[in-house]
């Protein structure tokens, strides 16, 4: 799963990249061209930490996430749309992170003249909408061809997308962000090889000056969370040796970086959730959609897994950390075995039990 990060030239989008994951792209305007950096963060989580000392494994895995520091919006691309590089790194992305700049810098001026969050918001938002627009235009027309030909798919099915572009149609004209509508399952499957940027989900990272505190802004949309960070701060405490990390959030009294905050937000933002595995060699977490069983969270290990399944064996990870042992997990009746169905908990501990 991949999140892009995205904003005006300026806002610091590859100081917060280089924050996420500890790296050191130059930031700057850069040479014009599409030039896109990822990388493969951790998902930091107490409770790995926690598993890893109590069964003291060989090998400790997170769950992860891909961020990607994606350049060249400027608001400009108007009813033309964006270029179509530009436009095939943002349809890969599962959802964004869109750095809004907060922070006064004369040396770095902005492009429109001015530092306005909210007007910055606003500008992105419909940049999104303006582009979503032509996409779902150009389908209708192929739609409508498509029913005049009578080529042989089902009329019905046929006139079902056309009503569900046209509702996505009145909206965007209407200016309206496609996250804050509400779609079936179906039509969200209908819609998903469409690469509709304002469908994606987003969370609007505030990018604040050293010790500025948090302006008011109004973003009340669906598929969106608001974070406040010292970009440029976060970005020199995640370049610290571990050591000299601690000490300097001990001093400023920070219980942890901002920037822990966000990646956990981006998880949660995708709909993803961990899973446990543990024993000697390896203490793991897997990641798996919300609400998938456990059958899905066995093909997430390995297929052979989900071929073979038996049951599952599961245990809470907040049972285990109160009750102290697997031994008393089991004395108290919280240690369980399920069936394929079952629907994955949020920090269960799973031993998948299968014969192929």
């Amino acid at each position: 799963m991949q999140l892009g990060i995205i904003g005006l030239p300026q806002a610091g989008k590859t100081t917060i990249f280089n924050a996420l994951t500890r790296g050191s792209v130059p930031t700057g305007n850069g040479n014009g061209k599409i030039e896109v950096h990822t990388s493969m963060v951790d998902v930091p989580d107490g409770r790995i930490d926690w598993l890893a000392v109590m069964f003291t494994p060989k090998k400790v895995t997170y769950a992860k996430v891909m961020y990607a520091d994606i350049p060249g919006l400027d608001g400009s691309a108007g009813k033309s749309g964006l270029s179509g590089p530009l436009l095939n790194e943002l349809n890969r992305m599962n959802g964004f992170i869109h750095v809004v700049r907060c922070f006064e810098d004369d040396s770095v001026p902005h492009m429109a003249g001015s530092v306005d969050p909210q007007r910055d918001l606003l500008t992105m938002d419909t940049e999104f909408i303006l582009n979503d627009l032509i996409v779902v235009e150009r389908k209708l027309e192929k739609l409508e061809e498509e029913q005049h030909k009578n080529n042989g798919r089902d009329k019905q099915l046929i006139q079902n997308e056309i009503d569900l572009f046209n509702r996505l149609h009145d909206a965007l004209e209407d200016e309206t962000l496609l996250r804050d509508q509400e779609f079936t399952s179906e039509e969200l499957k209908t819609l998903s090889g469409f690469g509709l940027l304002s469908l994606k989900p987003v969370i609007v990272a505030l990018n604040l000056g050293e010790g500025q505190p948090e302006p008011e802004i109004d973003y009340e949309h669906a598929g969106s969370q608001v974070i406040a960070l010292q970009g440029r701060l976060e970005m020199e405490i995640a370049q610290l040796p571990s050591d000299e990390m601690q000490l300097f959030l001990q001093e400023y009294d920070i219980q942890e970086p901002a920037l822990n905050r966000l990646i956990r937000l981006s998880y949660q933002l995708l709909g993803l959730q961990p899973f446990f595995t543990y024993g000697p060699d390896e203490v793991r977490a897997w990641t798996i959609h919300s609400g998938a069983t456990a059958d899905e969270a066995a093909g997430a290990i390995h297929s052979d897994l989900q071929k073979g399944f038996i049951r599952a064996e599961v245990m809470a990870f907040d049972d285990l950390k109160e009750l102290g042992s697997i031994a008393e997990v089991r004395s108290h009746g919280k240690f369980r075995l399920e069936g394929k169905q079952y629907q994955v908990k949020d920090g269960d501990l799973l031993t998948i039990r299968f014969n192929v």
